[in-house]
């Protein structure tokens, strides 16, 4: 038999595997059950107007203030972990592992319920605020990373030109390196967003109100409530409309980077 027959058959062959397979789960499946456990309909248009309006936007809200808290501290972080002044640099260094180390859980129970206890300090907002200042600290920790891997990445022959010009080690950095810095991690930052956004469910531990709720807090409180685990789903495909649209966007970026190179 011939080479390429042969493949062609084998190809065959696994196609009519994962056809029999996605048949025997179709035929399987108790799909009256399925429906009446996770797919209630009426229950999907009562929890509808509120796990859009409150859960997902607040989401959405804390993810923003997460990455864009993160963001400013881990430029800060990058940057000290490039400076000849050691002792920043030693700083940053100790603060990216430990961050970076730690589970975002422990950081934002730290945050919100020992440190009020070891030192009396109450974070603006309360637990949530807390629990976000946290997920700024982890987010922070991850950026910065990235933005170093970023900066030592753009030639050093842009820094040469740069300082031949007469320009000062400030302002090459913000105006020369730092830009094309940002345009080369812009897909693994976009993938820190996206991690974020899942993070934000971790913020349970602080004990949200109706009003703070995420997505994954409010899912399970309504499921709690209805004795129906529909919000369960509609929170998963919440988050699913809201990361895949971003995922597909750092594939697109990664490519277009990729022919550009």
């Amino acid at each position: 038999m011939r080479k390429v027959t042969r493949r062609r058959l084998n190809r065959g062959a696994l196609y009519v595997v994962f056809v029999a397979a996605v048949g025997a789960i179709v035929v399987a499946a108790d799909w009256e059950r399925l429906q009446r456990t996770f797919f209630r309909v009426e229950i999907a248009r009562d929890q509808l107007p509120e796990i859009i309006t409150i859960a997902a936007r607040n989401t959405i809200l804390f993810t923003l203030i997460a990455f864009g808290g993160g963001l400013v501290l881990g430029v800060t972080l990058a940057l000290m972990k490039l400076s000849p002044v050691l002792p920043y640099r030693w700083f940053a260094i100790a603060y990216i592992e430990v961050f970076r180390g730690l589970p975002a859980l422990l950081t934002i129970f730290g945050m919100a319920y020992v440190l009020p206890i070891a030192f009396g300090i109450r974070v603006p907002g309360g637990n949530v605020g807390a629990g976000l200042l946290a997920l700024v600290m982890v987010a922070g920790a991850y950026i910065a990373e990235i933005v170093r891997a970023g900066i030592e990445g753009v030639p050093k022959g842009q820094t040469e030109a740069a300082r031949s010009l007469g320009m000062s080690p400030t302002r090459t950095m913000f105006s020369i390196i730092l830009p094309q810095a940002f345009r080369i991690v812009i897909p693994p930052i976009t993938n820190e967003f996206v991690l974020l956004i899942k993070d934000t469910s971790l913020l349970f531990i602080v004990g949200t109100t109706l009003t703070t709720k995420e997505i994954t807090t409010f899912s399970r409180d309504a499921v709690v409530n209805t004795g129906n685990a529909t919000p369960l789903i509609m929170g998963g495909m919440l988050y699913l409309l809201i990361t895949i649209p971003l995922t597909r966007l750092v594939a697109v970026l990664e490519r277009r980077m990729a022919r550009t190179r």
